[in-house]
């Protein structure tokens, strides 16, 4: 197990995170920063053991622990003590295809259930993201990942009610997924975006233009980065989110291009807009909103200007 965790500085910027109570801040850190935590970012672990590392009682810790479960920012199997951090992966990157080879002694040490199942499944996707040295080292650890179809959310899911009534979750057969269904790293990669994306709507036409964009993790993580930052503009802000574009518009548009993007002001007045575009904002506050396509055009005139 690794010494190390990297932690992104931007979690400061998340929605989920600065949503969390003090107490759960400090539980989510313990998870991505805990000595049990293997490679692939899931730990066998009891809330009662958690609660007593920190000196908490059983109750405090699990009201805290439940802020963070509740957020998706974790998953908990509390009769298989299996804990898994879904985004693990994405923050501690596998610095070589060796790093993909020891993942299969990770798993080893996790005790066997669905969560186990999609924890193998992520792994799969994320390594496949990746050059050709990590897929083939995952294919070398894991072979008989590939001998059946990688489950999707649906089977999951019946999976975890099917566990009662089957001992053996690998012999029952599953149904096999629709001849024209994307890849599953493909599938993953737009579960990330569209959870970072703020404004949830038309998810078909924006998993059409997400797939149009041939996305790979690089790109993917080069979007998150644009839509954290957006999120601190003033469009993004406005009318509580009103101004948004639509995820199909956005990914259509390849707004995650988007140069000389401005945040909002966090001092009154401090806006460092011109001021004549700073006029046009007061003034909207008592005039009819404008459209959504001229706010885009006031966005494309902050854009700095290279000079001739």
């Amino acid at each position: 197990m690794s010494r190390y965790r990297k932690i992104d500085q931007r979690i400061w910027n998340d929605e989920k995170f600065r949503a969390l109570g003090d107490d759960a801040k400090l539980v989510f850190f313990m998870l991505l920063t805990h000595p049990a935590m293997t490679m692939l970012g899931a730990m066998r672990t009891t809330v009662a053991g958690m609660a007593e590392e920190l000196g908490w009682s059983t109750e405090g810790f699990r009201e805290a622990f439940q802020q963070v479960l509740s957020r998706g920012m974790a998953e908990h199997d509390p009769k298989a003590h299996l804990l898994a951090l879904p985004n693990f992966l994405r923050y501690n990157k596998p610095e070589s295809p060796n790093v993909v080879k020891g993942w299969a002694s990770a798993v080893d040490l996790l005790p066997e259930c669905a969560l186990k199942t999609r924890v193998v499944a992520r792994s799969r996707a994320y390594a496949e993201g990746m050059t050709e040295g990590f897929r083939d080292a995952f294919r070398e650890a894991f072979p008989e990942a590939f001998t059946k179809p990688m489950p999707n959310q649906e089977q999951e899911q019946e999976q975890e009610q099917e566990k009662t009534l089957s001992p053996s979750l690998e012999r029952k057969p599953v149904a096999a997924p629709p001849v024209d269904r994307p890849p599953a790293a493909r599938d993953m990669l737009f579960e990330e975006f569209w959870k970072a994306y703020p404004k949830k709507v038309g998810k078909d036409d924006a998993r059409k233009a997400f797939d149009k964009r041939s996305p790979t993790r690089a790109l993917v993580a080069a979007m998150m980065e644009a839509i954290a930052t957006a999120r601190g503009t003033d469009q993004w802000q406005r009318e509580k989110g009103q101004f948004i574009p639509n995820p199909a518009t956005w990914l259509n548009q390849g707004r995650w291009k988007d140069e000389g993007i401005q945040i909002s002001a966090t001092v009154p007045g401090a806006t460092g807009r011109d001021p004549a575009l700073q006029k046009l904002y007061d003034d909207d506050k008592i005039a009819a909103k404008p459209s959504v396509e001229t706010l885009e055009r006031l966005a494309a005139l902050r854009k700095p200007r290279i000079a001739a």
